[in-house]
C-alpha cells in the first residue's frame, strides 16, 4: 500500500509543480505573446515525444508549430518530416522538406534537411549520391575500430561526414557518438564546437548529451559555457540534463540560484533531487525566499529522500503554514522512523488543523497504521476522530482490521 500512496503523493506533488509553471492568464498577454508562448509548448511537447519514439503523437504536434508560422516553424518542419519518415510516409515526408525550402530558404535546419531528404530518397530504393546508407555504415565500423589505434586518420574522415548534408541524421549521430567517445584532444574539440553550436541544432542536443557522459573538468566547463551563453531553453533543458548524467551538482545548483526564468530553475531543482544532492537542496532552502521555490525543493527531496530537510520545516514554525503542511505531507513518501515520530509529535502539538491533517496524511501515505491508531484512540475532537478512523477503515492492515472491530464491538 505504501508504494501505491507514494505513487499518488508524487503525483499530487508533480500537479502542483505543474501548476505553478502555468502562464499568467492569458489577458495579460497580448496576442502575440500568447502565440509565442503556445508555440513553445507544442514545440517541447513535439521534442518529448520524439525522444520517447511516439511518432504519431510528435507530428501531430510539430504539424500544429508549423501552422502557426513562427519562430519554430521551420524546426518544425524538420521534425515533422523526420515523424513522417518514421512512420513511413516517405513522400509526405519529402513534401514537408519542400516546404521548409520554399518558405524559409535561409533557415539553420537546412543541412539536416537534406541529409534527412537522403535517408528518405534511400528508403524508397532511389538513386542518391555520392554515397548509399549501408556505405556510410561500414565506413562507421571500420572507424570505430582505428579510433583508438589510430586517432589521428579516423578524426578528419568523421569530421567530413559530419559536414557533408548527404550523411543521413543517424549515421552522423552514431559518427558523432565514436568521435565523442575518443580519447584525443582533437576529436574532444570537434565534440565541444558542435556542441556550441558550430554545426546545426540536432547534432548540437547530441553532442551536449555526450558531453556529459564523461564527466571530466574540461567537459563540464565547456557545458557551464554554454549554459551561460545560451537563450534557447530546450539548450539549457540539455545541459542540465547532461549534469545529471555527468554528476555535476555544483553546476545544477547555480543554475537553480542563478535562473532567472522559473521554469529552468524548477527544472534544476528537480535534477538536484534526483542527484540525490541533499546538502545542495538544504543550502538552496536556506537562500530561498519565494514559496514556490520553497514548494519546489521540497518536491525534489521526496526524490533525493531527504527526510532530514523536510522534517526540520514541518516542526520549524516561523514557516508559513502552507510550507509547513507541505513538508508533512511529502515525509509520509520519503518514511521513516523519525518521520512518524516527528509526524505524531507535530499532530500532537500544533493546534492548526490543517496541519494536523496533513500530518494524518503522511502517516497514512507511510502506511503508519500502530501510529494512527494510537492516535485515534487518544483524540477527543469528534470531527478529528472520524478523519483518523476514515484513513484506518481503508489500510489493509491486520492491525487496522482489529481496530475496526473494536470499534464496532463497542
Amino acid at each position: 500500500m505504501k508504494r501505491i500512496f507514494l505513487l499518488i503523493a508524487l503525483a499530487a506533488s508533480c500537479a502542483g509543480m505543474a501548476r505553478a509553471q502555468q502562464p499568467p492568464a492569458l489577458g495579460m498577454f497580448s496576442t502575440d505573446e500568447q502565440s509565442n508562448t503556445r508555440e513553445e509548448e507544442l514545440y517541447r511537447d513535439g521534442t518529448d515525444y520524439l525522444d520517447e519514439s511516439k511518432w504519431t503523437e510528435a507530428l501531430n504536434k510539430f504539424d500544429q508549430v508549423a501552422a502557426m508560422k513562427g519562430r519554430r516553424a521551420d524546426g518544425a518542419l524538420y521534425w515533422k518530416a523526420y515523424a513522417l519518415n518514421k512512420l513511413g510516409r516517405r513522400q509526405d515526408a519529402l513534401n514537408s522538406i519542400a516546404a521548409l525550402r520554399a518558405s524559409y530558404p535561409k533557415s539553420q535546419w537546412l543541412k539536416d534537411a537534406g541529409a534527412l531528404e537522403v535517408e528518405v530518397k534511400s528508403a524508397t530504393g532511389a538513386r542518391v549520391a555520392p554515397e548509399n546508407q549501408g556505405d556510410e555504415e561500414m565506413k562507421l565500423l571500420a572507424l570505430n575500430s582505428i579510433m583508438d589505434s589510430d586517432p589521428d586518420r579516423a578524426i578528419p574522415i568523421i569530421e567530413k561526414m559530419l559536414a557533408n548534408p548527404s550523411t543521413s541524421p543517424r549515421v552522423k549521430e552514431r559518427a558523432l557518438f565514436v568521435l565523442a567517445q575518443a580519447d584525443s584532444p582533437k576529436a574532444q574539440a570537434l565534440v565541444g564546437d558542435m556542441a556550441r553550436g558550430k554545426s546545426s541544432p540536432a547534432l548540437q542536443t547530441k553532442a551536449i548529451q555526450f558531453l556529459g557522459t564523461e564527466s571530466s573538468p574540461t567537459n563540464m566547463k565547456i557545458l557551464g559555457e554554454i549554459y551561460s551563453s545560451s537563450t534557447d531553453k530546450d539548450i539549457k533543458r540539455a545541459v542540465l540534463q547532461a549534469y545529471l548524467v555527468g554528476d555535476n551538482q555544483a553546476g545544477v545548483l547555480a543554475a537553480a540560484k542563478q535562473e532567472p526564468d522559473p521554469e529552468l530553475r524548477r527544472f534544476a531543482i528537480q535534477q538536484l533531487g534526483a542527484m540525490d544532492a541533499t546538502k545542495e537542496l538544504e543550502q538552496l532552502y536556506q537562500s530561498a525566499t519565494t514559496a514556490d521555490t520553497k514548494r519546489a525543493i521540497l518536491d525534489a527531496c521526496i526524490a533525493a529522500d531527504d527526510s532530514d530537510l523536510l522534517m526540520r520545516v514541518a516542526k520549524n514554525t516561523t514557516e508559513p503554514i502552507e510550507i509547513r503542511r507541505t513538508a508533512l505531507q511529502h515525509l509520509g513518501a520519503v518514511g521513516g522512523k523519525d518521520v512518524r515520530s516527528t509526524l505524531v509529535q507535530v499532530y500532537k502539538t500544533d493546534a492548526n488543523a490543517d496541519m494536523k491533517k496533513a500530518a494524518v496524511e503522511g502517516l497514512f501515505v507511510d502506511d503508519a497504521d500502530d501510529e494512527l491508531i494510537a492516535l485515534a484512540r487518544a483524540e477527543t475532537n469528534p470531527q478529528l476522530k472520524r478523519e483518523l478512523i476514515e484513513k484506518l477503515s481503508v489500510m489493509d492492515s491486520r492491525s487496522a482490521k482489529e481496530y475496526m472491530l473494536e470499534i464496532l464491538n463497542k
